[in-house]
């Protein structure tokens, strides 16, 4: 692979031959992607006959109250627990796009929204801190978390018990993860599909832009991926 320091110099018609040779190469993914998202839309539901609830800035309410009367629920799990003095960066780093792109989703009938662990007043202290307004809500007091697979008690983690569908440890009590949910016209829930750990790299457009560009994410000499990483208000 090139060296982004010190890449190969060409004339415009042989920069043009490369550029169509990879755009072959792009097409065919494309086309792989979008029958990966076909497969995905054709998935079995599984309906959540639970009742959980969780605490809004106007109360107590259902799962099926947090579709705010659209068919489609999009929910990121983010990870904040109880006691914690702010939200985990790379959940903020996700989340940071979601303002913007709420009345896209809206008008194709889908809510997206936030869910945390952590106590209703915390969430809210550090969604002002950060500056956003799109719906976050508290599932403390509920067994939702654990049950969705993104919170672990520590007796959990040292039994064992995995993340990501059962593929990898659980790396702590709060863990990422993306949960969809349908609601049906009689008003039952189903869930139609997750997304955990590098699952949820499609769903980070600062990410995508990077890939286009020749240094790319330009991660591989950190100590861990995400370490260049800081909260948007944290950046010198």
């Amino acid at each position: 692979m090139p060296d982004p320091t010190t890449p190969t110099i060409v004339d415009h018609d042989a920069w043009l031959e490369a550029r169509l040779a990879h755009l072959a190469d792009e097409k065919t993914f494309t086309r792989q992607r979008d029958e990966l998202s076909r497969q995905r839309r054709q998935l079995p539901w599984t309906e959540v006959d639970a009742t959980y609830r969780f605490e809004t800035d106007e109360g107590t309410t259902t799962l099926a109250e947090l579709f705010d009367g659209r068919g489609q629920l999009l929910m990121y799990h983010f990870m904040f627990g109880p006691g914690w003095e702010e939200g985990c960066p790379s959940c903020s780093f996700w989340a940071d796009t979601y303002d913007g792109t709420q009345m896209h989703l809206a008008a194709r009938d889908t809510t997206l929204v936030a869910v945390s662990l952590a106590p209703l007043d915390e969430l809210n202290a550090y969604k002002a801190r950060m500056g956003w307004t799109f719906p976050w809500y508290s599932s403390e007091g509920s067994t939702f978390n654990f049950d969705m697979g993104v919170s672990f008690t520590t007796d959990d983690i040292a039994a064992g018990k995995k993340y990501n569908f059962g593929t990898q440890a659980a790396f702590g009590e709060e863990t990422p993860g993306i949960s969809v949910f349908n609601r049906t016209d009689d008003g039952r829930v189903f869930l139609s599909y997750q997304t955990f750990s590098r699952g949820l790299d499609m769903l980070n457009s600062t990410y995508h832009h990077l890939d286009l560009t020749p240094k790319g994410r330009d991660e591989d000499g950190l100590g861990y991926s995400m370490e260049w990483l800081r909260r948007h208000d944290a950046y010198d």
